[in-house]
């Protein structure tokens, strides 16, 4: 009878395997046809942005044959650089605003949180070092080193077995053979179990911030490998067009733009 009833088991086990694959070819299924209609959606319109922008390039070099490819590009780089940097250029003057106070409340909100939207993050050497500080050094005190102090006053354990419980929790892995609040010998605070729920919660958004930041420091990495090759062949191409002339200067260019739009047989 056990017999029979352990192939009546195994034979459920062996129907639920089709509808677990069925769910997973929906849900790979669901994911390719989102990715179709996106594809249709904003490809045609990316593309025409792209062919629009460098149909605006030609036509300025065109109308201006004074300028030349690559201190158009130079201009260009600086230009986008410094949009990405929160500066915008309105007249005679630059719009400022976002390392004011509230825009750094901001960032710290931001980066405590680990949302990290992208659109601000530092760039003076002393701001990124006291970022990688409150994220590491701050955070490692207070997320793993100090809370297995607590455990071992409350819980009994030692500082080891409070450390190994404080790194699986907040890595998520969670094998379950230290478990907080469970001694049946033990009484504990009302307090206690409410501070390690938002200890778990703070914990697990700090270590995602350190996960994040070593992701934007290989990226930045790779940024910087590739802005040396890139100034480096504009080092090559600044040395050869040195032999030919030497760079316009901005009157240079109104001459030679309203030289270009004189019209014929005017004084």
């Amino acid at each position: 009878m056990c017999r029979a009833q352990g192939d009546a088991v195994a034979g459920r086990r062996w129907w639920r395997l089709p509808g677990t694959l069925l769910l997973l070819l929906a849900y790979v299924g669901y994911l390719l046809l989102g990715s179709a209609a996106f594809w249709a959606l904003e490809g045609p319109a990316e593309r025409h942005s792209a062919q629009q922008l460098l149909q605006d390039k030609w036509e300025l070099l065109g109308n201006y044959t004074c300028l030349k490819g690559p201190a158009l590009e130079r201009l260009i780089q600086g230009i986008i650089k410094a949009y990405k940097s929160g500066l915008t250029l309105q007249g005679n003057s630059t719009s400022l605003g976002r390392w004011d106070f509230v825009g750094s409340f901001f960032f710290s909100i931001s980066a405590i949180t680990t949302i990290g939207y992208g659109n601000l993050s530092p760039s003076t050497e002393a701001a990124t070092i006291l970022t990688r500080t409150c994220a590491l050094v701050t955070g490692l005190l207070l997320f793993l080193l100090l809370p297995p102090f607590l455990f071992s006053v409350i819980e009994g354990w030692t500082y080891e077995e409070g450390f190994y419980y404080s790194f699986v929790t907040l890595s998520t892995i969670g094998f379950g053979d230290y478990v907080i609040g469970m001694n049946p010998d033990l009484t504990y605070p009302s307090w206690y179990k409410n501070l390690v729920s938002v200890w778990i919660l703070f914990g697990m958004a700090w270590l995602a911030l350190v996960i994040n930041l070593c992701i934007t420091l290989l990226e930045n990495s790779s940024d910087l490998c590739q802005c040396g090759k890139k100034k480096s062949k504009e080092l090559g191409q600044e040395l050869m067009d040195c032999n030919k002339n030497s760079s316009p200067r901005p009157d240079d260019v109104e001459n030679c733009s309203s030289k270009d739009t004189k019209p014929e047989g005017a004084n």
